[in-house]
């Protein structure tokens, strides 16, 4: 297969179209926001992601990256598309459908079409086959189709792309080794072959084991704030145990993988898993409970004015999907709070409330709260922030900052999971 067209551009299907540019096929880029066209086209890019910038630009200049806003002929058509949670939980499969019935005039015999986007089972073999086979070729016998998931994490996205394993499931043999044929182009790791609703049920699994621990994590800290303890040096001790692996709790799951894949599965068989919506239901609770926090910590302060730093879901990316923290401060609007937001990752303007600096967000507030555990906030000291607030408060959701000093130097501080 000598030539690619990938659907999508997005945090996935960018990095994956200059991955394979770069490792020698010819790849047509497709995106259906003219403005993100437009931006590559002019050498800028949309998504910041460590290295990625380097290698667009490389895949552009080399020519074998061109992008387009519709697909064309091509070997391969690899479907990187959004997958959004409805407001009822369910998938929003619209993207993954627009991109097949995009293929369809395009789609030739012995064609590969693989598609990326996270989806519920059996999304392979019952959406995009079905589409697929109205340009009147019979997958599995004139093309082939297989469901291959990217599994990697924003902030080492084109390491992990390379270097991680990868799962490759086709709807016949056939299909799944020639999606391994073709991912060979660039991944290290080791690629295993299944059939492609198992390969959707993996991602699936993955993230929500990980979603159901962070629960269980958020259990403890509720539990630590009512017995006394400090859920962190508790699980800090249990995690010394061979077999016991305790994540880290949080003001709330974000993200377009974890805190969504758990709701595709649970789509899919709502009666069977009161254990995976449960965990999604307290990790859509810790939001409300850390604005709960703030108000007990402003009790007493007149027209308080509340700091909050980070805004994306995790440290260090500019990815506020799902976030927690946009959620937090929301509700505290919500509130009556006047609240001004910073964070160095995310896009200017994210929210009406953000401010363009950290001095901007601090100076005259009444608390300080820690939303996203950014390497910019490690430098904070209470000397440095102090003098700048009317009233010194801090709340930490993520356990960043050394509570003794700030508790030395007059704060009120509190901390998510300890009394």
């Amino acid at each position: 297969m000598r030539k690619v067209c990938v659907l999508g551009l997005g945090y996935i299907g960018l990095p994956t179209a200059a991955m394979f540019a770069t490792h020698g096929l010819q790849v047509v880029g497709v995106d259906i926001n003219g403005s993100v066209v437009d931006m590559l086209n002019n050498g800028e890019i949309h998504i910041e992601e460590v290295g990625l910038r380097a290698l667009v630009r490389e895949a552009m200049v080399s020519g074998r990256l061109a992008v387009q806003s519709a697909p064309e002929r091509s070997d391969a058509f690899i479907i990187a598309v959004p997958t959004p949670v409805r407001a009822d939980k369910a998938a929003d499969m619209r993207a993954v459908t627009a991109a097949a019935e995009s293929i369809v005039p395009h789609l030739c015999r012995d064609n590969l079409v693989v598609l990326e986007s996270t989806s519920p089972p059996r999304t392979t073999v019952d959406l995009v086959r079905p589409i697929l086979e109205r340009s009147g070729l019979r997958a599995g016998e004139d093309f082939l189709l297989a469901y291959s998931p990217e599994r990697v994490l924003p902030g080492r996205i084109l390491e992990e792309l390379v270097e991680n394993a990868r799962v490759i499931g086709g709807i016949n043999p056939a299909s799944a080794e020639a999606g391994r044929d073709l991912y060979l182009a660039f991944v290290q790791g080791e690629i295993s072959l299944t059939d492609a609703t198992t390969a959707e049920m993996v991602k699936l699994m993955e993230n929500t084991y990980r979603d159901v621990n962070i629960a269980l994590a958020n259990e403890f800290a509720l539990v630590a704030e009512q017995t006394g303890i400090d859920v962190w040096q508790a699980m800090h001790i249990a995690n010394h145990h061979p077999r016991v692996h305790i994540l880290q709790p949080g003001p709330g799951v974000g993200g377009h993988c974890i805190a969504v894949d758990p709701w595709f599965i649970v789509q899919a068989a709502p009666a069977s898993t009161p254990l995976i919506q449960a965990g999604r239901k307290v990790n859509d609770a810790m939001p409300r409970h850390v604005v709960g926090l703030v108000k007990r910590a402003v009790e007493g302060c007149e027209q308080p004015v509340i700091a909050c730093l980070g805004l994306t879901y995790k440290a260090n990316v500019d990815d506020i999907r799902q976030s927690p923290a946009v959620e937090v401060v929301r509700m505290l609007q919500e509130e009556g709070f006047q609240v001004r937001a910073y964070d160095p990752y995310a896009g200017a303007r994210v929210l009406p409330c953000q401010v363009a600096s950290l001095l901007d967000a601090v100076t005259g507030s009444d608390c300080l709260v820690i939303l996203t555990d950014h390497r910019a906030f490690d430098s904070l000291s209470p000397g440095q922030i102090g003098p700048l607030m009317r009233t010194k408060i801090v709340v930490d959701t993520r356990n960043c900052l050394a509570h003794e000093a700030w508790l030395e130097d007059g704060f009120q501080s509190i901390l998510l999971g300890k009394s």
